[in-house]
């Protein structure tokens, strides 16, 4: 088996990843932004946030089937709940409460994701 053989990627493993990355990164700047005009540094939030997210889902989507069902919830997690505290800290809120939403909405996500994978695997 050649190299470029193992790294086989569908497409999409790689489409889902860019397109939420996309949609993050866009939203993460519409927040930011408030209503006035778009500056460079919105642009950078825009390109960083959602690169980076884009790279952390591709790489948990690359793991997850190797992890247990116990960590690769935890994992789903904690990517979603803070990418969700990132957006609601974006909004001017104390980083306490963003925090706050951030742990509310990863323990729930927890709660889902394990629930679903220990359903549906053997």
């Amino acid at each position: 088996m050649s190299p470029l053989e193992r790294f086989h990627l569908s497409p999409l493993i790689l489409g889902i990843p860019l397109v939420v990355g996309i949609v993050y990164g866009a939203y993460a700047s519409y927040i930011a932004r408030s209503g006035g005009p778009a500056t460079y540094g919105q642009l950078a939030l825009a390109l960083i946030s959602g690169a980076l997210l884009a790279l952390l889902l591709f790489g948990l989507l690359r793991v997850q089937h190797a992890l247990m069902r116990e960590v690769r919830a935890a994992a789903w997690g904690v990517l979603v709940g803070g990418a969700m505290g990132f957006l609601y800290s974006l909004t001017g809120h104390s980083v306490l409460l963003s925090a706050g939403i951030g742990l509310a909405i990863a323990v729930g996500t927890v709660i889902i994701t394990f629930y679903a994978f220990y359903m549906h695997e053997p």
